[in-house]
């Protein structure tokens, strides 16, 4: 049976926001934050899709516009200014959905780690490509360009374009300078904190820079007590960013649907 999608508003600290219900019968629930200044439909459609196959399998979801962002009203104030709306709209969820008994957060890149600072309320967490890194403008993570450099060391491709000059060596240079300085990131460490008695699901796309830097942060002693407690990160085998190469968002569904199923 097809899940019904309705439109709805809901007050936070003063101002009205928009926002989309997928319903459904279970009694766990998702809510949807979105990644930067992007609605609550998403990158490519990204949250919309995701949305009807979680309801399809009988999960509601509820998705929404921060303030100052598509249909509500306010100034946009960023990613961490987002605690009320977050808390505002996982009460709207409740009160429209009243036979829920849990919800679960799913947040995309900075929205992965907003839903992770103000989870207060939330009753478990799945975090696709978490931004946990804060690196020069510019520039990717650490992590990302390690991994860039041992793909190229393993090929045959990567070794002729360093031989043939073809390599630009002052990059090579700036790149060595921030791998060789790098330490814990003080806002993976600001993130895990929080959230060490939740139940916590990463997925990360296997090519992406902010989902390579997640993977390596996971690894770090910032999130020793969450490895301890939650299952590796699922791992999609894609570079998009947002799952939106060609079966991106048939994985990701099986991945969401695989976390809510453990709970």
């Amino acid at each position: 049976m097809a899940s019904q999608r309705r439109l709805l508003t809901f007050a936070c600290e003063g101002f009205t926001l928009g926002a989309s219900l997928d319903e459904a019968a279970g009694p766990v629930g998702v809510l949807m934050v979105t990644g930067g200044t992007q609605t609550r439909i998403g990158s490519h459609r990204m949250f919309e899709r995701l949305a009807s196959g979680l309801a399809a399998a009988a999960y509601p979801v509820f998705r929404f516009d921060r303030r100052g962002v598509g249909d509500s009203e306010g100034e946009e104030a960023g990613w961490r200014s987002s605690a009320g709306d977050i808390a505002a709209a996982a009460a709207a969820f409740r009160t429209e959905v009243p036979h829920l008994k849990r919800i679960v957060g799913f947040g995309l890149c900075d929205g992965a780690t907003a839903l992770a600072l103000y989870a207060e309320g939330l009753n478990g967490l799945i975090l696709a490509n978490p931004w946990l890194v804060e690196a020069e403008a510019g520039s990717p993570p650490a992590a990302a360009i390690r991994e860039r450099y041992k793909q190229r060391l393993t090929s045959t491709e990567g070794w002729k374009k360093l031989l043939a000059g073809s390599v630009s060596y002052k990059q090579v240079l700036k790149d060595i300078r921030t791998i060789a300085g790098t330490g814990p990131s003080p806002l993976a460490a600001e993130v895990a904190r929080p959230i060490r008695e939740l139940p916590v699901q990463f997925i990360l796309s296997r090519g992406d820079a902010t989902g390579i830097a997640a993977a390596a942060e996971w690894e770090s002693e910032a999130f020793a007590t969450l490895r301890a407690a939650n299952p590796a990160p699922l791992v999609i085998d894609t570079d998009s960013h947002t799952f939106a190469r060609p079966g991106d968002a048939e994985a990701l569904l099986d991945a969401c649907l695989d976390a809510l199923s453990r709970g």
